[in-house]
Order: structure tokens, then sequence, then C-alpha cells
């Protein structure tokens, strides 16, 4: 199944902002799967940080911390959950 460069672009970025969020926070290892749906691409990022994050307020003035604005601005959906180690998915 081939997936359209739009699709790879927002993929990417999803990717980052979460990867990046999970490295900057979680105190331990993180895991990440990529998978084709159908016609949806879906990412799921889990991480040892016990705390689920939740995306702030839009501000524009704020500096850092729009990563999950991102995600959640480009993505179908957006789910956070608690990880049955101890992290979270």
């Amino acid at each position: 199944m081939s997936v359209s460069p739009c699709a790879m672009e927002v993929t990417r970025l999803v990717v980052s902002e979460q990867v990046t969020n999970a490295g900057k926070y979680a105190p331990g290892p993180a895991l990440m799967d990529v998978r084709i749906d159908g016609d949806a691409v879906e990412v799921v990022v889990r991480d040892s940080d016990p705390v689920l994050r939740a995306a702030r307020a839009a501000d524009a003035g704020r500096v850092g911390h729009h990563g999950l604005e991102i995600v959640m601005a480009v993505a179908q959906a957006l789910e956070a959950e608690p990880w049955v180690d101890g992290g979270r998915a």
C-alpha cells in the first residue's frame, strides 16, 4: 500500500513531535510503532512518564510547548492513556 507524500510529511511531523516529547519528559525508555491501517497512518508512542500530558490553551506568544497542539491540528485523532507498565500510550 502506498502513502501519499502529504501523509508522509504529516506522519514525520507527528513522529517528531511525539518522540521529542517522550525524550524530553520521560525518565526512561520510549517505544514507537508506525503502521498503515487502510487509508490511515497510525503512530503510537509509549513512554515511561506516569503523567499524561495535555495540550495547553493556544497562545501565540508562548515559546515552546506547542507539540500536542501541532499534533492535534494535523491528526484525525489523538488519544492518550496510561501504559500498563507505568508509562503511557
